[in-house]
């Protein structure tokens, strides 16, 4: 009701009421038409059942009449409210649906009109006439001119194969809006303290788009003397991976001082319009940021985080939290930056926390923990918005408080999980190792024909099978047998090729039983773990192990796809894969599913991949998405997710920066540039899904 009643007043007050955008804020413009449903339903039958007992007339015309005249001025003029509301959401979604499907038409058919543009690398493939314009264009020099034009050709070649060019600058700041470069000729300057575009790898399917606006750096080299295109092998070699890694910090430093500009101690910033929002009122993007700072020894940023720590933060506050959201933030950071710094401040905060958390499991009337808690009285409750709790929910916060209880030596923590653990193991209605993706606390039970996903909702339930015998060692075999019973079900139910390329993608059971073809950008931490659970199998089952290696490959190869099929080089949120054979395109990307909110689940499989297999590969893919990110989400006051990654005039900038961008996103492409395979090793860390590090154990034993 609160935002129908925000609807009303803002067309009440527009300037241009006819422009109807604000029913459309969210994700689903259908949410708006949902909004108005149950007005309507509740009016009508109000309506009818007032008719029916205090009117007796024979004909339906007379009963609204008397009904009508009946009415107060108040009820004339709610019923009058609702009519033209409804009117004004039909109308304005069909119009917007129309002007959506029109914008993806258009962009599209931009993409498709790049396809067969052929790319100039080198002199051979340029027509001799237009070699011959450039030249004519020049004056006519001297043997001993001409000599020295080429001495200073070569000497700049040589320059560049030498040293790298290294990216300091990023874009210009564009804080109203994002706008690609104009389809203007690239020139790639020659000057290596200018930052070229930064390279895109723009293709739908398997099938490079060449996007001349987008010019990878290093394709093309312009000729600063005769102004033409000269060889590929001329042109600046990448930058070497501490430079990548230097590029990373400096996002890192961007990043922070926005945050500590114009949002210190709040838990988002909002960096166009230089405001913040408070989920909690935490601090949370200090708290995420913490290890990443430590990591990147960014000593100045870490000495003001931890000061916050110190000094500010304090978790005795009269407020609701999300159980499973404040275990893999707050407690996360605090325990994994103990475990780094030895420092006993973060250990007395991660004891307090996981204190005032612990109430939402032990007073609950089933071992389904609920979703909130207050931190101050300890009163836990089931979602305000719904009798459940989603799964990721309750079966993500294992890793943090084992932890807690392997270094406080207090078995409470690890108990209250290891019982949800076992809950959920034992439960009814799971199908071939998969769980609908809705589960009741009071009952403790799964709700009946929910839908079966790795993504929203249940994704992380899979991610910590595998963590979970990783971090004890090996040794409790049930989180292995349920992992292993979870990929056969994956792959049974929810693996699908897309056509025609035959991309890998893991789909959903829409209600349990109808298959879809969407796949979330959240489901590509799958690659990863599977990537991560194949090399400790190598020895115990060994053609499972290789089975794992190609499935995880094959998957983190289509959400790879997912970047480079947009004209953005950053992926959406939600794509689908196609499975009509007339379609010639395997990636379709909604109109309400553009949206980019700088997640890090493709980075983290790209991090894995590269440790385990050490190819190049995967890092070439992260600093394409670096620099994706670089170029259509930096603003003055930080990094913004965006609403529109398939159109690079206008990318609708959301003004958000969400904590783990600084807390996942960074810290995985920082990792994933680095030759230290010693900096928190697979073998000893395991890392939590929000990205913070947790130590391996040799048992269970506290």
């Amino acid at each position: 009701m609160n935002i129908l009643f925000n609807c009303i007043l803002k067309f009440c007050t527009s300037k241009k009421p006819f422009q109807f955008q604000f029913f459309f804020q969210n994700k689903n413009i259908m949410d708006s038409m949902l909004l108005l449903s149950p007005a309507i339903i509740i009016l009508f039958v109000y309506f009818l059942t007032y008719c029916v007992h205090n009117i007796a007339v024979p004909r339906m015309d007379w009963m609204i009449y008397i009904t009508w005249k009946r009415a107060t001025r108040c009820q004339k003029n709610l019923i009058v409210l609702v009519l033209c509301l409804t009117v004004i959401s039909i109308f304005v979604y069909s119009s917007q649906i129309s002007k959506l499907e029109k914008e993806e038409a258009e962009g599209l058919d931009f993409v498709r009109k790049k396809k067969d543009k052929k790319k100039w690398t080198n002199t051979k493939e340029i027509p001799d006439q237009q070699i011959a314009g450039n030249e004519n264009r020049l004056p006519q020099l001297g043997d001993e001119q001409k000599q020295a034009i080429k001495d200073l050709e070569n000497k700049i070649r040589l320059d560049i194969r030498k040293k790298p060019p290294v990216l300091k600058h990023g874009p210009p700041f564009r804080g109203d809006q994002h706008k690609g470069p104009s389809d203007e000729n690239v020139m790639v300057a020659v000057d290596l303290d200018i930052a070229p575009d930064p390279p895109q790898n723009n293709k739908v399917g398997s099938k490079e788009k060449n996007v001349d606006h987008n010019i990878r750096a290093n394709d093309l080299l312009v000729d600063a003397v005769h102004g033409r295109v000269v060889s590929e092998e001329a042109a600046p070699v990448q930058a070497s991976m501490s430079e990548r890694q230097e590029f990373v910090r400096g996002m890192m430093r961007h990043a922070w001082s926005g945050y500590k500009k114009y949002a210190w101690g709040h838990d988002h910033l909002h960096p166009i319009t230089h405001k913040f929002d408070n989920w909690f009122g935490l601090g949370l993007t200090i708290l995420d940021a913490l290890d990443t700072l430590y990591i990147m020894d960014l000593k100045e940023e870490y000495q003001e985080a931890r000061e916050f720590v110190a000094n500010k933060l304090t978790f005795d506050k009269d407020i609701d939290v999300n159980l499973f959201e404040c275990t893999i933030r707050v407690l996360g950071s605090m325990l994994s930056m103990y475990h780094l710094t030895n420092d006993k401040l973060y250990l007395d905060k991660a004891v307090d926390i996981g204190d005032r958390l612990l109430p939402a499991l032990t007073k609950s009337p089933s071992p389904v923990p609920y979703s909130d808690v207050n931190l101050r009285t300890g009163n836990a409750h089931a979602p305000k918005w719904g009798p459940d709790s989603s799964v990721s929910e309750v079966t993500t916060i294992q890793l943090e408080f084992r932890d807690l209880s392997f270094i406080t030596g207090d078995s409470k923590y690890k108990d209250a999980v290891d019982r949800v653990s076992k809950h959920v193991h034992d439960l009814a209605g799971k199908k071939d190792g998969l769980i609908p993706m809705w589960i009741n606390a009071r009952t403790g039970n799964f709700r009946p024909s929910a839908t079966l996903t790795v993504g929203a909702r249940a994704d992380s339930y899979y991610e910590y099978l595998i963590k979970l015998w990783v971090q004890t060692g090996g040794t409790e075999s049930v989180y292995l047998d349920d992992y292993l019973e979870a990929v056969r079900g994956i792959e049974k139910h929810l693996i699908g090729l897309s056509i025609p390329n035959h991309f890998t993608y893991v789909g959903e059971l829409l209600n349990g039983v109808n298959p879809s073809a969407k796949m979330d950008h959240l489901v590509c931490f799958l690659g990863g773990s599977l990537a991560l659970g194949s090399r400790l199998l190598e020895k115990k089952l060994p053609e499972v192990s290789k089975h794992h290696m190609d499935l995880g490959t094959a998957i983190t190869k289509t959400c790879h796809e997912m970047y480079a099929s947009t004209p953005t080089g950053l992926s959406p949120e939600i794509t689908y894969f196609n499975l009509n054979e007339a379609v010639k395109e395997d990636v379709i990307v909604k109109p309400l599913d553009r949206h980019n909110l700088l997640r890090p689940e493709t980075i983290e499989s790209y991090f894995y991949f590269w440790r385990l297999t050490n190819s190049s590969m995967y890092r070439d893919w992260g600093w394409n998405a670096a620099q994706a990110f670089e170029k259509y989400c930096k603003v003055e006051g930080g990094y913004t997710s965006i609403k529109n990654v398939m159109d690079l005039r206008n990318t609708k900038p959301m003004d958000k920066m969400e904590s783990f961008f600084l807390g996942e996103t960074l810290k995985y492409l920082y990792l994933l540039f680095s030759d230290d395979h010693k900096l928190l090793p697979l073998d000893k860390w395991v890392f939590n899904t929000e990205a913070h590090p947790l130590p391996i154990r040799s048992s269970s034993r506290i």
